[in-house]
């Protein structure tokens, strides 16, 4: 079976470095998982996710001129999860009702003007403490003038 680029394929985790993990592919190649392609979250110790001689499915990213080939586990699962739609949330944009008026527009101007202000207020509250915490207390009176 050539390896195409696109294709998800299974694997055999043959070792694990810093950087990264090779797996050995069916037609004997082998291939690296760079640590960034392994999951979706950062991971600092691939040995958190990963084992010597675990089985795991990989999407082929590239191959180069000298045969070496790129491949990523966490893309390969997000192709899985797509074609397993059962019980597998998609990532897709939440599909909105055009048709259906929404709660801003059964509100009077008033009513969406006093809500913009009160979130504003609040939004502008937080920003000031944050602000204050990081740079002390007295660092934001000196340039509140501005």
């Amino acid at each position: 079976m050539p390896i195409e680029i696109g294709k998800v394929i299974d694997g055999k985790v043959a070792g694990i470095t810093s950087f990264g993990a090779f797996i050995k592919l069916p037609d004997g190649r082998t291939g690296l998982v760079h640590i960034s392609e392994i999951a979706d979250e950062y991971v600092k110790n691939i040995n958190n996710y990963l084992k010597e001689n675990q089985k795991v499915k990989v999407k082929v990213i590239s191959v180069d001129e000298n045969g070496k080939i790129s491949l990523s586990i966490k893309k390969a699962n997000e192709e899985n999860s797509r074609e397993n739609s059962r019980g597998v949330k998609s990532k897709k944009p939440e599909e909105i009702d055009w048709g259906k008026p929404n709660d801003s527009e059964k509100m009077s101007f008033e009513d969406l003007l006093a809500k913009f202000m009160k979130d504003s207020n609040e939004k502008m509250q937080d920003l000031k403490k944050n602000f204050e915490s990081k740079r002390g207390s007295g660092a934001y009176k000196k340039y509140a003038s501005y």
